[in-house]
């Protein structure tokens, strides 16, 4: 039996159809809907031999729980899921990997958004836990805008564990708080990096704190005292391209 997921929006259509066409099984599109982005996509879906189907407003709302489609939604086959054991081989093809570290996300839309600033930052690959973290579901890949597709997830059992095992490959685990007084910018990101994230309310669970070989924190001007995590992770992921292009 296929296992398949859903997906909808042009943006993760698009992407899907770059990169893993064969991965397609049905697509439903709006009845009437005459958009041009749209019909671009449905154009490059039949150049492709993919079967379009057309569908109610009603129905395709139905299939994502009233969810903002644009007039696409696809059935696909599951994307091959990655675990822990699937670190050493990844370290073993990057001289100097990038990775991005999720503690306990839970919301959809903050997955999504760190997942895009992943592909754009060309991060090797995104860490989360098991529990406590959100599934990678149909609105976490419609807010990644194709990202989750493109960026290797690793789900592992155990973060402190994955962590230690991190460093014992030399990689720098690098955590990011409010609560310090160490910015961004006097951090070096160069060399083989870890990047933690905490989650929306709490942070960084203790136990990922105390594995964390550097705590850094975003210097704020304003009267706000912290940014949504997925801005947080694009900040600090796209300072370490930026030491890196120099470095």
């Amino acid at each position: 039996m296929i296992m398949s997921d859903i997906i909808y929006g042009i943006h993760a259509a698009q992407t899907l159809l770059k990169h893993d066409p064969h991965r397609f099984l049905d697509v439903y599109l709006l009845k009437g809907r005459d958009n041009y982005r749209l019909q671009q996509l449905i154009r490059q879906l039949k150049q492709s031999g993919i079967i379009i189907q057309l569908a109610s407003r009603q129905w395709l709302d139905k299939k994502v729980d009233g969810a903002m489609h644009q007039g696409i939604v696809a059935r696909v086959q599951k994307k091959q899921q990655h675990q822990e054991n699937d670190l050493p081989e990844l370290l073993a093809q990057q001289a100097e990997p990038l990775l991005l570290v999720l503690d306990g996300v839970t919301d959809p839309h903050n997955l999504g958004a760190c997942l895009r600033c992943a592909d754009a930052a060309g991060v090797h690959a995104v860490i989360v836990p098991y529990n406590r973290a959100v599934k990678l579901n149909a609105t976490v890949k419609k807010v990644a805008c194709g990202a989750a597709e493109t960026v290797t997830l690793i789900r592992v059992t155990n973060l402190a564990r994955t962590l230690r095992f991190l460093q014992e490959q030399h990689v720098w685990i690098v955590g990011t708080s409010s609560k310090v007084n160490h910015y961004l910018y006097q951090s070096k990101l160069i060399g083989p990096l870890a990047l933690v994230m905490g989650s929306e309310g709490e942070g960084m669970r203790r136990l990922t704190r105390e594995h964390c070989d550097e705590l850094i924190s975003i210097p704020m001007a304003g009267a706000i005292p912290s940014l949504n995590v997925s801005v947080a992770a694009g900040v600090c992921l796209f300072e370490a391209v930026r030491q890196r292009a120099l470095g």
